[in-house]
Parts: C-alpha cells; structure tokens; sequence
C-alpha cells in the first residue's frame, strides 16, 4: 500500500497561539458540583483544541433509555475481570457473523502501559493519510460507547445501539452453544468487529483487553503488531515476571507479520523475538530501527524528532505530555510506516506535512488531561507503579507545582503500594477515596497503606469522591490564590472517568 497524497501542514506558529488560548465555559450545574466550586474561588475549564472525545449522555430521552437497557445487558455478563482463557466463544461467534474481522487489514496492540495513546496516534496518523479507520480500545473514560470509534471519533449511542441489536441473536445462539456465555469483553469485540466491516473500514487499530494469545480481539491476523513497554500488571493471570507476561502477550504476532517493538526490559525482549523468529515475523526495535532523536517541552505538550523506518521527521509538535508519550509516538510511527511498507517494499518517508498535522490532532481522555485551571486539575489514569512512574516523572516535567495534591482512588487487585511510593516524591498531601466500582479498594484500607509511605500528617481519607475534588482543591489554594497549586487525580481509569464528570467534562 503507498502513501496517501501529500497535505499542507498547519503554520507552527499558529497552532502554538491556538493551544494557548484558555476559553471560559458554563460548568454543569449538579449537587456534587456545586459543592467543588465552593471550594474554589477561581475554579475554571481549560478550552482549545484538540477536544478529548468522550461522549456524554445521549439528550434524547428515548435514545439514553436504550443505551441504558444495552448497558443493563451487557453487565449481566461476566465482567473483564473474570476470565476463562480460550478465544473459543469469540471465534464461534465470528463464524456466525461470517468472519468480519477478515474484511479488512488490521494493526493489533498488546504491551502492559501506554496501548490507548498508541492506538490512537496510530488512528490520527491512518486518518490523515485519508484512509477510513475502526478503533477499538478498553476500558472506557466515561461511556461505553468510546471503545468502538470510526473515522476517528466514538460511534453514535444510535449507532452502538444498533449493532448490538444486529449481533444480540447471534450472541444468544452462541451462548446456548457453549459451556460459558460469551463475557461483557467478548460481546463488545464482536461489535466492534461487525461494526467495522459495515461501516466499511480501510483497516482497524485494534487494543488487547489483557495479554495477547487468549484475549478476545485475538482472532484477528494483523500484519503489524505493536507491543509497547511491558511490566508487571495482572500478575495474577497473565505471570509474575515479563518474561512470563510476554509470553502471552507474543500471541499476538502471527505468521509473516512485521512486530513493531517499544523499549522492553531483556527478558521481555529475548521472548518476543523468540516467537518473531518462529512465525518467520519481521521486528523493528525502538532504540535501533527507530526511536526518539530529540524532544522539548512545548506550550501545551512536547516538539519531537523522530527516527521513522523510513528516515527523521522533525519539528513534530504532540499535544500530550511526558517522555512516555513520545516514545508512544515513535511506535505509532513505525507501525503507520510498517501499515503503508516503508522498510520492507520501499523505503521513502512519510509525507512530513501529514504527519505533523496527524500529531498536533491528538487527544487522550484521561492521560495527564487538564481539565481545570485555578487551581490547575490534571487527570491521569495511571493505575500501576509504571504508570505511576512515567506519571510522576511528567507532572514534574510539564507543569512547575509548587503544592501538588493527590486525588487516589485505586483498584483492589492492584499493587498500590509501589503506585502510591511513585507518587511520594511529588505529592505536597494525597487525598485517598473511592470510586464507585465493586473492585475499588475500600478509602480506609487505601489510607492505612498510604499512611505508610506519606505518614499520617500528610493524608487525608473522603471515601466520596465530591468530597475529596473539594478536599483537594481547598488544599491546592492555601499558598494562595495565584501560587503553584494543583491536583492531580489518579489511580484508576475509573476515578479518572467520574471525576471527569464531575468537573464538567462530559
């Protein structure tokens, strides 16, 4: 497949102007919220592009009430944290749709942080390249309806709606088959499969749900496979060590296909190309094939150069923060180039203007998101200690605090001491909460081990999360309503995704 033909690119300077301009906008007005701002004097939305796109609720009544019922449906089924390892029930339910996840060429990610950013970027640059994309990623920030998106924005709640009402038979046809019903994961795959081939797609950016040879999406057969960093999350399922999460996640890269590889620790490393070696895969490993030649803070994120497969890009600008994102960027890059065949049927660059211009759109909900200004409040969904790490290290990088609050709110089945000792060497106070998950870990018990790591003077526990947005931005401002306060809430996608909400966004 050749590239696309080329297209200008915005004027530097002009699309510096537009990511610093801050717009005022009316925020919701609930109970909740109304309790955040009267701790904040000066409590403000950041504006300006890109917009983040997480759906709110559908305005039609008739249409939200049959979103609800979907959404009623669907959790009766075993949730994502209950599995039985087999891709048994999704590949029958392929069959019965008639393989659509066959109809179009695919790009499949795996890796343990940063798939969703990955995924993505991978979108925004397919799309510049004027091809129609699918993307399906997990979990979601707020709606459901953000894992499955089409040309680069989630489908309509009418949308979603429909297309599990045209693969509900199906699925009732399988689950009568099998031993297990298919799980709440493996339905929406096989929407989101049905979807794209409907719509139709050019091709799908496709997110594992957890590890690789067993996970729902994998019965697809991508020609580029992504693995971004690997480290220890799921242990309980996937191994305790990288070599033995790799493993699974390998099971992604099928024969002849070319395996796109993020910086990996050595074990990680040594079994992916391994199995590279046994399907007869083709690899290209950040740090030799391409990579991150420079990167600069800019207004509002970061101006790379990046080494392609097909040569340097420069002056790049990503809207997103962190050295993480633009090691994010470099695998996208690479997996684009591998998608169009640069470094295998030729090796001419990507058309530069393209490429600055599929960068500079990105949004990631949830992923170091300013959401709040005076005090300034940042989102971000870290939810395990590499997570929280790369979390840590950017807050510090992209933003100058000078009294940074933490807003935690973690799952049980994490390991939250490691996530809540990244944090310690940023975070002034650290707020513990809970959301409002059956897997959120109980406030007390999150305070007890918090306490631990910060000592007793520097936490504070509001089991609601209102509560503790309000605890922290009144903490946040006690230097002063023009000092260098902030608060970042973390954790969970989930915390991330109602305090989204609970700020006006969405």
């Amino acid at each position: 497949m050749s590239e696309r033909p080329d297209s200008a690119g915005p004027d530097p300077d002009d699309t510096f102007d537009e990511f610093a301009e801050l717009v005022e906008e009316e925020t919701r007005r609930d109970p909740d919220l109304a309790v955040i701002e009267a701790g904040s004097r000066t409590l403000r939305t950041q504006g300006g592009p890109p917009q983040a796109d997480v759906p709110a609720r559908p305005a039609d009544p008739e249409v939200d009430k049959a979103l609800r019922e979907v959404e009623a449906e669907l959790a009766t089924r075993w949730g994502e944290t209950k599995l039985e390892p087999s891709v048994d029930r999704i590949a029958a339910l392929m069959d019965v749709l008639g393989e659509p996840q066959r109809s179009y060429p695919s790009i499949h990610i795996t890796g343990t942080n940063g798939k969703t950013s990955t995924a993505r970027m991978i979108e925004a640059l397919l799309g510049a390249f004027d091809l129609r994309t699918g993307r399906y990623t997990s979990p979601h920030v707020q709606s459901v309806t953000e894992r499955i998106s089409l040309d680069g924005a989630p489908v309509s709640a009418e949308r979603f709606i429909e297309t599990y009402q045209d693969v509900k038979p199906y699925v009732e046809m399988v689950d009568a088959a099998q031993e297990y019903r298919l799980s709440f994961f493996e339905v929406l795959t096989g929407m989101a499969y049905a979807a794209f081939a409907d719509a139709p797609v050019d091709v799908a950016v496709v997110e594992v749900g957890m590890g690789g040879t067993w996970d729902a999406t994998n019965v697809i057969d991508a020609g580029v496979a992504v693995v971004t960093p690997i480290g220890l999350d799921h242990t309980d399922r996937l191994g305790t060590t990288p070599a033995e999460i790799a493993t699974e996640k390998a099971g992604i890269v099928k024969q002849d296909a070319t395996v796109i590889m993020a910086q990996q620790p050595v074990d990680a490393a040594q079994v992916l190309l391994k199995k590279a070696v046994e399907v007869g895969a083709t690899v290209a490993r950040e740090g030799l094939e391409f990579g991150v030649l420079d990167r600069q803070v800019a207004v509002g994120g970061q101006l790379m150069t990046l080494r392609g497969l097909g040569g340097e890009y420069t002056e790049v600008y990503l809207p997103l923060h962190g050295a993480h994102q633009a090691h994010n960027a470099a695998v996208a890059l690479a997996a684009v180039e591998a998608f169009f065949g640069v470094g295998s049927r030729h090796a001419r660059p990507l058309d530069i203007d393209t490429v600055r211009k599929a960068f500079a759109s990105v949004a990631s909900p949830g992923r170091m998101e300013v959401v709040r200004r005076s005090p300034t409040v940042v989102l971000d969904a870290a939810h395990n200690p590499a997570g929280a790490r790369a979390a840590a290290d950017t807050i510090g990088e992209a933003f100058q605090f000078s009294n940074l609050i933490g807003v935690v709110g973690a799952s049980a089945d994490k390991n939250v001491r490691e996530l809540l000792e990244a944090f310690e060497p940023v975070f002034a106070e650290v707020v513990v909460t809970q959301n409002s998950s059956h897997r959120a870990m109980d406030a007390d018990a999150l305070a007890a081990i918090a306490v631990e790591v910060f000592g007793e003077e520097r936490v504070q526990v509001e089991p609601r999360l209102p509560d503790a947005l309000e605890a922290a931005i009144t903490l946040a401002e006690e230097e002063g309503e023009f000092a260098g306060g902030g608060v970042l809430v973390t954790g969970s996608v989930i915390t991330v995704g109602e305090a989204r909400l609970l700020l006006g966004k969405g």
